[in-house]
């Protein structure tokens, strides 16, 4: 964790690069930071080129005035290793450190995250970085946390990448022939007989956009491959800064549920876990708490570190509007209520040029006190203080789990079909939207990771499905556990080889069915079903996919009203053991998922899972434990003033007021509470 023993609150503060400055505005900076409660700062996350102009000169004076200077002014420092942009000198000697893009185009020096992971000069030199820096830097006791690095993405495509790719694929396939198998090579004539004639899948050959390919196994492997290139960088820049500070943390920001990184295989590298929260001005609250479940689910037990977040606007986004007063205190809490124990921004003072000179800040181009971000943050970091330490260290306990996968991500992106409009990640998060919606406690997890501790597991469009979640699915259900999937799932091996078996293939048996064929419905069109089970309204709009159903030991729950297979099952429920498997044959746009939202409810009451709090639509109710403590944050997303009824006696810790049971707590617009059980 971030935060060590002589941390006694939660953290407040985040990227300050005033390198981009000259003396005298570093030096208000330090007298402005601490009246806003600014507690740690994040430096030197670009600032490899100003430390070394040449391959063996390493100079750290004004670095040093940077961390000196905020240690003096009380700040914490999270030290970043700088190794994002790697300098203009080093592209210009070595210009294979620099990436190929998916057309076959060498980039040239510039941008950030422009580095090829499988350059041997680029890891040289990185890893000689944060060697040098842990050296200089590993005694400092205020130095809280190694950050590697900056938001690790992309892909490259050139000959380092290809020459590391065909070792990858020898040792994971060892033979040609294991390869062809795998990857149905016998296809358009693809058969190999040399590992040299394999390329790397990219818009010259194989791939022809960002999500069409001719053989998605190909692609799908090469974004493991390059998953597992990028944090090999990482780990490298970890295993020397451990060697040197074993005991400071080290860590990466991650990016909720970025597409190109599997970051389960990243978690168990990283001492805890960062996240940088920037949502969309259309996101819903349900949509950013996803986003912050993901991240927590990568280290479910241990709490996570909001590392960014901006204080107001983006500049990146299409339209970049101003967080309205309150948001950015609201948005700070939902992160600490979903188990982050920091809450920091990027970034400490506005940049004056290039592409980040419009993005926001803590303090503004014209540096005054006066603003109104300033004084929000400013009441935040006092809030924080007279917080100090209550809830740190604390976790969630759920009753529910919601399976998101990369691989499932991977193998549904490249596939031919069958909708342009089914979308992995927007799936997993509609079944997230409906328990969280029931203010349950709710768990984004694993497929490696054991379900024992659940009652409820949902596994939206499991497309890849290997024998050995199948097994753990089986065990789960057989035990007692309540499990949902949906239509696209099981319909593939880990090569992502259809099943001869009948779909869902490996869940046949758990679901008790199988199907025969998918509809994709045109945009326009939508079909209907109907439940007659207790707690449904009956008749549900439809309008993604129908699977054409035969059950075999399910009973069907709904059935389709009209078309071809009008009358067949669309939603069934299987006993299995002890438990049930219920399998959703249907797909829902996003204005269609008040059947989710039922069945959310209808799952939680046949297992007894009660909501935290019973509150109206706009209120977020989420509950971390530590010990015997149990503190409830209460969020209201909504425009208006909502009365929140308090079963319970609480002390509110926002305003030390207690509550003796049954009492009925106003919570302002964009406003919240926070509630220790008494």
């Amino acid at each position: 964790m971030i935060n060590n023993k002589s941390v006694k609150k939660v953290l407040f503060g985040g990227d300050w690069n005033p390198e981009q400055w000259d003396m005298q505005v570093q030096e208000k900076d330090l007298k402005m930071l601490p009246k806003a409660g600014i507690d740690i700062v994040t430096v030197n996350v670009f600032s490899w080129a100003s430390i070394q102009k040449d391959e063996n000169t390493y100079d750290f004076t004004r670095l040093d005035s940077i961390i000196d200077g905020a240690c003096k002014a009380g700040m914490k420092i999270c030290l970043a290793t700088g190794t994002a942009t790697h300098p203009a000198w080093m592209a210009r000697k070595y210009p294979e450190v620099l990436r190929t893009d998916i057309e076959g185009k060498k980039r040239q020096f510039g941008a950030r995250e422009n580095s090829c992971p499988n350059s041997l000069i680029f890891k040289k030199y990185s890893v000689k970085m944060a060697e040098e820096l842990a050296k200089h830097y590993g005694k400092n006791k205020n130095i809280l946390a190694w950050h590697v690095s900056n938001e690790y993405s992309g892909l490259c495509y050139c000959s380092n990448c290809q020459t590391a790719w065909r070792g990858w694929l020898a040792k994971k396939y060892k033979t040609l022939e294991n390869l062809n198998k795998a990857w149905n090579s016998n296809f358009w004539g693809h058969t190999y007989y040399d590992w040299q004639e394999i390329q790397v899948p990219m818009n010259t050959n194989e791939r022809w956009g960002a999500s069409s390919t001719s053989c998605q196994i190909q692609t799908i492997d090469y974004y493991r491959f390059q998953s597992q290139s990028l944090l090999d960088c990482y780990k490298a820049e970890y295993d020397v800064l451990k060697k040197l500070t074993p005991e400071i943390p080290v860590t990466t920001n991650l990016m909720g549920t970025y597409p190109e990184l599997n970051y389960h295989e990243w978690a168990p590298f990283m001492d805890f876990i960062s996240y940088d929260n920037y949502p969309s001005p259309y996101d819903s609250y349900t949509r950013t708490a996803f986003n912050l479940e993901v991240m927590r689910g990568c280290k479910r037990d241990i709490p996570f570190c909001l590392m960014e977040q901006t204080p107001s606007v983006t500049n990146w986004q299409p339209y970049n509007s101003l967080k309205r007063p309150g948001v950015m205190r609201l948005q700070s809490y939902q992160a600490l209520a979903h188990g982050s124990d920091t809450v920091m921004f990027f970034q400490m003072h506005r940049s004056r040029g290039c592409c980040e000179k419009f993005h926001g800040a803590i303090i503004d181009h014209y540096a005054t006190e006066e603003t109104r971000v300033f004084k929000e943050a400013s009441a935040i970091g006092h809030e924080l203080q007279e917080l100090q330490d209550v809830f740190l260290g604390s976790i969630q306990k759920s009753n529910v789990a919601i399976l998101f996968d990369w691989d499932c991500l991977w193998g549904i992106q490249f596939s031919a079909g069958p909708s342009v409009d089914f979308d992995y990640t927007q799936e997993v998060y509609k079944y997230y939207d409906a328990f969280a919606k029931e203010n349950v406690s709710i768990d984004v997890i694993s497929k490696k990771d054991s379900f024992d501790r659940y009652k409820v597991l949902v596994a939206p469009a499991f497309y890849m499905v290997d024998e050995e979640s199948a097994k753990k699915i089986e065990d789960f259900v057989s035990s007692g556990g309540t499990f949902i999937t949906t239509c696209m799932s099981g319909l593939t091996d880990m090569n992502d080889l259809v099943v001869t078996s009948g779909y869902p293939g490996l869940l046949r048996k758990v679901c008790g069915l199988w199907v025969e064929e998918t509809d994709a419905l045109l945009p326009e069109k939508y079909n209907t079903i109907r439940l007659t089970e207790d707690g449904f309204k009956g008749g549900y709009k439809v309008n993604i996919l129908c699977d054409i159903i035969h059950t075999e030991n399910a009973k069907s729950l709904a059935t389709y009203s009209s078309d071809f297979y009008s009358g067949s099952p669309a939603i069934t429920c299987n006993t299995f053991g002890k438990g049930k498997a219920y399998y959703v044959g249907t797909s829902f746009s996003n204005e269609n998922t008040v059947f989710l939202q039922d069945l959310a409810k209808y799952v939680c009451k046949q297992n007894k899972i009660q909501s935290i709090l019973n509150v109206e639509e706009g209120i977020e109710v989420t509950k971390r434990i530590k010990e015997d403590k149990t503190f409830i944050f209460v969020l209201n997303h909504n425009e208006s003033d909502v009365l929140v009824k308090i079963p319970f006696s609480c002390k509110e810790l926002l305003t030390n007021v207690e509550y003796n049971g049954n009492a009925e707590l106003n919570i302002k617009a964009k406003g919240l509470a926070l509630l220790e059980e008494i």
